[in-house]
């Protein structure tokens, strides 16, 4: 037992799932000595880089995982521990989750995020540009709005201010995805969508957005949402599953109205 001040080690088993490309059917791969004596003062990630190191020395291949902040910030960690995205912390990524969070002797299985639409590059990375694509579908303000304006000039509603900054926290980790039992991008999507149709500026291009967005994230082959709430239960920046609702109430109001869009421009013609 350490003691008071010391610096306390683990001994773990880590089950990881090793996939050398897209076509590779993959499998779980046993590690222990690799990952002993970890210090409870490590990220997850450090340790990982710890059982990195190890591989090599030892002639084998590392594990390849996605990061670059490892401050919580820029969304790219992305691994599932124990059957729970970014694992057991709440509100928290796995960059940002540390060892203490785990006892000595513990067993750790660790995937990558499991969806159709983020396939396996290789062993703990996926493809999540199918997010990119999301919001390159709408997920922007293409109206002119000048230079930044002084901020009295357009006054803003401090919930729907509150509400929008709510919104735009969604990093894009797609936890949300890994979580959910349909693989669905509604929080992501709703996220991305809604803190913009919350701002004056965003309300003019609402509707095509909206419609794009989702359009797009159907095709990338997400599933629907069926209201389980484990993608809010994961999320590392607490999103609430409220903004799904405003976008499917976004969602309804603009497809009534795209076929009388449509009808118009066909008459025109």
């Amino acid at each position: 037992m350490a003691g008071h001040g010391e610096e306390k080690l683990l001994n773990l088993t880590l089950n990881v799932w090793r996939q050398r490309n897209r076509g590779d059917a993959g499998r779980f791969e046993t590690y222990k000595d690799e990952a002993r004596d970890i210090s409870t003062d490590m990220s997850f990630l450090e340790m990982l880089d710890v059982v990195n190191e190890r591989l090599i020395k030892s002639g084998r291949e590392p594990i390849a995982f996605d990061h670059d902040c490892r401050e919580g910030i820029c969304g790219q960690c992305g691994v599932v521990v124990n059957g729970s995205p970014h694992g057991p912390r709440k509100a928290t990524t796995a960059c940002q989750l540390h060892m203490r969070s785990f006892q000595d002797g513990d067993s750790l299985t660790i995937e990558p995020w499991r969806a159709s639409a983020f396939p396996v590059v290789k062993d703990l990375m996926v493809d999540r540009s199918a997010f990119d694509r999301i919001v390159a579908a709408g997920g922007y303000i293409s109206v002119r709005t000048g230079n930044a304006p002084e901020a009295n000039n357009i006054p803003v509603p401090k919930y729907d201010a509150d509400l929008s900054m709510d919104a735009a926290a969604c990093i894009g980790c797609g936890a949300c995805v890994a979580a959910c039992p349909n693989a669905s991008a509604m929080l992501f999507v709703a996220a991305k969508a809604e803190h913009l149709n919350l701002l004056p500026q965003g309300a003019p291009e609402k509707d095509s957005r909206v419609l794009a967005m989702i359009d797009q994230a159907d095709g990338e082959g997400f599933g629907n949402c069926t209201n389980h709430g484990e993608c809010e239960a994961v999320c590392p920046k607490e999103i609430s599953m409220a903004f799904i609702a405003r976008l499917n109430r976004d969602y309804l109001k603009a497809s009534l109205k795209r076929p009388r869009a449509s009808a118009a421009a066909g008459g025109a013609g």
